[in-house]
């Protein structure tokens, strides 16, 4: 277990650097057995007692301190019911968790992918796929902690409704932002 003020969610991609001796060790058996692990949310607004499940995508730098560079991907999430301060005879953390077994692959309404796709052009982005799921979306719309909570919280009736207030909410944005080039003038 690895607690930190971070909430990925399932299918984002989360840079970390370590340097603690007792996540180097978590990394090193991550990577050495390739095991999962999960990072706990770390946070007084974490009620819920949720934490990211992730895996070690890469290893970008190892430096000769024993510290590293790596990219983890989210692949669940879970309800942290214990933590404990070491795991069994290691450095680092352990926890007794509820997994939550998310469908990372449920593809969203044709409803919320229309709404996306307009998002997308607004933002002049051309090459994208016509299929995507809400954590393809929602990982795109880089939600604060609280948001991120909210959508984890909900069912998936209530997340496409949430997601589709946030990519109006982002529209009306970009809209004013292009709005706002034509007020001032650059010296």
């Amino acid at each position: 277990m690895f607690p930190l003020a971070i909430l990925p969610l399932p299918g984002e991609l989360v840079p970390l650097h370590i340097f603690e001796p007792r996540y180097q060790q978590l990394l090193e058996e991550a990577e050495k057995h390739d095991i999962s692990f999960g990072i706990f949310f770390n946070h007084t607004m974490n009620t819920s007692n949720a934490g990211s499940l992730v895996r070690l995508e890469s290893i970008i730098k190892k430096y000769p301190t024993g510290e590293s560079d790596v990219i983890v991907k989210c692949i669940d999430l879970f309800t942290l019911d214990t933590l404990y301060k070491v795991h069994q005879n290691k450095l680092y953390p352990a926890g007794l968790v509820d997994m939550w077994e998310v469908d990372i692959d449920r593809e969203a309404s044709v409803d919320l992918i229309h709404a996306y796709i307009h998002y997308l052009d607004l933002r002049r982005i051309k090459n994208h796929s016509k299929e995507f799921t809400n954590y393809q979306i929602v990982n795109e719309l880089g939600l604060d902690f609280e948001d991120r909570l909210k959508f984890i919280s909900f069912n998936d009736e209530k997340k496409e409704i949430f997601l589709l207030a946030r990519l109006k909410y982002q529209k009306h944005l970009l809209l004013e932002a292009e709005k706002a080039k034509d007020v001032f003038h650059l010296n």
